[in-house]
């Protein structure tokens, strides 16, 4: 009897470990061309917002060495009579301005995107007192409408008003050459809402139409609905640039929040501590009640925003 033999089946040779150093070369390479940023980042926001950290817990002058003193900054804000005057007139121009600029923005881009005649050059014109800004030319161009004599108060003398208001020494009305001025700054919301009236789809309105539906309905069951993402987008960057304004507050009132503390924003009353009475220590305290004032108030924002934001694909 033969026994046949199975031959033997090859030995592989065990696979070499290939090293991939190409890849840890592309690695570092994107680090170094990331390294402005981190540099940036780490260097110019992080490390000072640490400093600014422990600052406001001292006693700083900028002169002397900064002296410990704890929470007594933080406490000090709250029965700081001026402190609480910058709290209100803030929240009074964010409350009142931010709305009328969003409401005003979104009627403009409304009307835009009907399809009116002209309508890219319109959109350049409203869009160029974004460009602008509030910067300081603006602001001194602002102030010299709102004077006794100026444009402002001839136009109203021209429509009958006989005493119209003393725009900037009125502690009542001089809040409302800033509002006026945020609201007729709305040519960057309006360009984003005009872009999100873009993508809602003809064939919506037109159904609408053929049920009946007026135009008041259709924006509120069609427009609303499907723009309301770009709203909560620009009601937020609103919101936070307004809590930050600055220069028109302090041209207009000459850098003092006048008159009677009526122009006094949160942060021209911390430049005024930080620079003008060199108490570091108190503006960095303030500083970071500010960051977690508006930390805390766009979380609010984005929490309340599930029951008015709606997105594709959910059930409305």
């Amino acid at each position: 009897m033969s026994i046949a033999v199975q031959p033997k089946k090859p030995v592989r040779a065990p696979v070499p470990v290939v090293r991939r150093p190409r890849r840890r070369k592309e690695r570092w390479l994107s680090y170094v061309f990331l390294s402005p940023w981190l540099i940036g980042f780490f260097g110019m926001t992080l490390l000072p917002m640490a400093i600014s950290l422990y600052l406001s817990f001292t006693e700083y002058d900028v002169l002397s060495d900064p002296t410990w003193v704890g929470w007594e900054n933080y406490r000090d804000l709250f029965s700081d009579p001026r402190y609480l005057q910058s709290v209100k007139v803030t929240l009074t121009f964010v409350l009142i301005s931010v709305p009328l600029k969003l409401a005003f923005a979104l009627f403009v881009a409304v009307v835009l995107n009907r399809g009116i005649r002209s309508a890219n050059t319109y959109r350049a014109i409203y869009y160029l007192p974004s460009l602008i800004g509030a910067s300081v030319a603006m602001a001194i161009v602002w102030r010299q409408l709102f004077t006794e004599d100026g444009v402002v108060n001839t136009v109203l003398r021209g429509l009958g008003m006989s005493d119209p208001p003393s725009w900037l020494s009125d502690p009542s009305a001089s809040i409302w050459t800033l509002i006026f001025l945020a609201v007729w700054e709305f040519g960057a919301p309006m360009i984003i809402f005009l872009a999100g009236l873009r993508q809602v789809p003809l064939e919506l309105y037109e159904a609408a139409r053929v049920d009946g539906a007026s135009r008041w309905m259709q924006f509120w069951k069609i427009t609303w609905p499907l723009l309301s993402p770009i709203v909560l987008f620009n009601l937020v960057l609103q919101v936070i640039g307004s809590f930050q304004a600055f220069a028109p507050a302090y041209v207009i009132s000459g850098g003092t929040g006048g008159p009677l503390d009526g122009t006094l924003f949160y942060t021209l009353y911390l430049y005024q501590q930080g620079w003008g009475s060199l108490h570091m220590g108190y503006a960095a305290a303030m500083a970071w009640v500010l960051l977690i004032g508006i930390a805390l108030l766009t979380a609010g924002i984005f929490a309340t925003s599930r029951r008015w934001v709606f997105y594709a694909g959910e059930d409305t």
